[in-house]
């Protein structure tokens, strides 16, 4: 069997790497690499080499990895949608609570005082400066149901709350089989309206950077609470800060501590922990190593970033050639031509496409040589070929 050798940009839980087996070799250069693992490291001013042909983040995000120029090298990125989802849902679950009762504040006050001989006592007098609300009966927005948002309506709703959901990326019938005791708003004004919390669950992308904005803080309510558990960028914080000056925002919560937001007055701010739990780690550790594993061994895809899934299986024939390249008229074609050309049958092909880019799997009865593997690598628009066996 082929051997591998990959890196590692972060620690992986050893879960994961386990699941990678012998025939995968740790290498500490990431030039030798062809798969690359990774949590937040940066990798948009890394050079990667032509050796390099996965890089799996155990993340849902990928803002830390440049997506669209490794596509461009035929190089798949994954994520691990999913799979810290339950971690997440906890730690929101957790804040809405922290945020309504007081509770900070109430430790913040204990700790001042632990000195305080009369502590009991004097617990019983300043508690009422602490009391908050239960979070029983009240509104809860949430902006993004994939898998953490439709997690947290579903515990929201466990806990008595009213859950309305928004989702600029599904429609009404798929938001019900999410949650049918939630209330699918189509006009996410609405849920800056009516709201006690607000909560922020959709991807970091640039239509969605400041997605909550002074206009958005304008609608809401008088002491409403805004969680972002998702990434900072998705608020404009300046203009949560003078909301919360003003009155007008009774608290945010951010898991990303930065200067704007850090040691600001009802700014609770927690060290992105998010994610941070022993099985959260495992999970996603587990699920980019399998994907990683699946993609090298066999080239079938799943959870890309940048290509279409493709399940092709295990290749029964002889050779499986992969081409990744543009999803543009006539490839198929062209691709077809030149192994008919040699001679050599396709007996099985599957051919699937995404925002402009496409998989095309090869299954054939005979080997195919180097100067065959040229001659469709040199086809306009081909990113990468892979001979898998």
């Amino acid at each position: 069997m082929t051997t591998f050798k990959y890196t590692t940009l972060n620690n992986i839980a050893r879960d994961g790497i386990e699941r990678l087996g012998e025939n995968f070799i740790k290498t500490k250069e990431v030039e030798e690499a062809q798969g690359i693992l990774v949590r937040s490291a940066k990798m948009h001013n890394m050079e990667v080499s032509d050796q390099l042909l996965a890089v799996a983040r155990a993340g849902a995000g990928v803002n830390n990895i440049p997506v669209a120029k490794l596509a461009e090298k035929g190089i798949v990125v994954f994520n691990t949608p999913g799979a810290n989802s339950n971690a997440v849902k906890e730690l929101v679950i957790a804040v809405l609570i922290l945020a309504s009762r007081n509770i900070i504040d109430g430790i913040n006050w204990v700790q001042d005082n632990v000195d305080n001989p009369d502590i009991a006592a004097d617990v019983e007098k300043e508690k009422k400066k602490f009391a908050g609300k239960e979070i029983r009966g009240k509104k809860l927005g949430i902006i993004g149901l994939g898998a953490i948002g439709a997690k947290v309506s579903k515990a929201a709703v466990a806990l008595g709350m009213n859950v309305y959901g928004f989702d600029p990326f599904i429609d009404e019938a798929r938001a019900l089989n999410i949650n049918r005791d939630m209330h699918y708003i189509t006009d996410i004004n609405a849920i800056h309206k009516n709201c006690d919390f607000i909560t922020i669950h959709v991807p970091a992308m640039e239509s969605t950077k400041d997605y909550i904005d002074a206009e958005a803080i304008g609608q809401m309510k008088k002491g409403v609470v805004i969680l972002n558990m998702a990434r900072d960028v998705l608020i404009d914080e300046d203009a949560v800060l003078k909301a919360l000056d003003e009155g007008k925002v009774r608290y945010y919560v951010s898991d990303f501590p930065n200067p704007t937001v850090a040691g600001h007055k009802n700014c609770i701010t927690i060290p992105h922990l998010g994610a941070s739990t022993e099985e959260a780690e495992k999970n996603c550790a587990v699920m980019a190593c399998d994907e990683l594993k699946e993609y090298l061994v066999n080239g079938n895809i799943l959870n890309s970033v940048n290509f279409p899934n493709v399940d092709a299986g295990k290749c029964l024939y002889e050779t499986r050639v992969l081409i990744l390249h543009k999803n543009i008229p006539g490839m198929i074609k062209k691709l077809s031509h030149i192994i008919g050309d040699e001679g050599i049958n396709v007996a099985e092909m599957t051919n699937r496409s995404k925002n402009g880019y496409a998989v095309t799997v090869l299954d054939l009865d005979s080997k195919i040589t180097e100067e065959n593997k040229k001659t469709l690598a040199s086809v306009e628009g081909v990113f990468k070929i892979r001979i898998i066996k």
